[in-house]
């Protein structure tokens, strides 16, 4: 199964875990990321790189990277990703969330994770017009982790 977590997912297990939501959030990434090799995949673009560039937060910016540059990109027709990109944009969508959802588009993942509220509910307002599934990153552990 190939995967898609957004830069909210990434950066969960490096927040303050004092209220419980983080922490289950921070237990369904690191859940789904020990299973990398167990038959799941999880796609590392370009667009992840660059937001986790401007991540203010050094030591989280660090541990991300290590863990984006574990595993080759997977590789993009800029082009097309740039028009996909564009399109999601005009149908709402904030701009790093649009090329993460394009990305996952092209990369041809089975599902695009999240703990943002407010892209999955941007997400589940245009989700006739997104080719890839997106869900909470709790929802997907639940699923795929029970």
């Amino acid at each position: 199964m190939l995967i898609y977590l957004d830069m909210c997912c990434l950066k969960r297990p490096f927040d303050d875990q004092s209220q419980a939501r983080i922490r289950l959030e921070s237990e369904a990434v690191l859940g789904l990321l020990a299973l990398e090799s167990k038959g799941v995949r999880f796609v590392r673009s370009a667009a992840l790189a660059l937001e986790n560039s401007l991540n203010p937060v050094k030591e989280r910016s660090t541990k991300v990277g290590l863990w984006l540059a574990a595993e080759p990109e997977t590789p993009f027709d800029a082009r097309i990703l740039r028009a996909r990109t564009t399109e999601l944009i005009a149908l709402g969508l904030k701009n790093f969330d649009a090329i993460h959802i394009a990305a996952a588009e092209q990369a041809k993942a089975v599902v695009f994770a999240s703990c943002d509220d407010r892209l999955l509910k941007a997400a589940a307002r245009i989700g006739d017009q997104i080719s890839v599934r997106v869900a909470s990153v709790v929802d997907l552990a639940r699923e795929i982790l029970t």
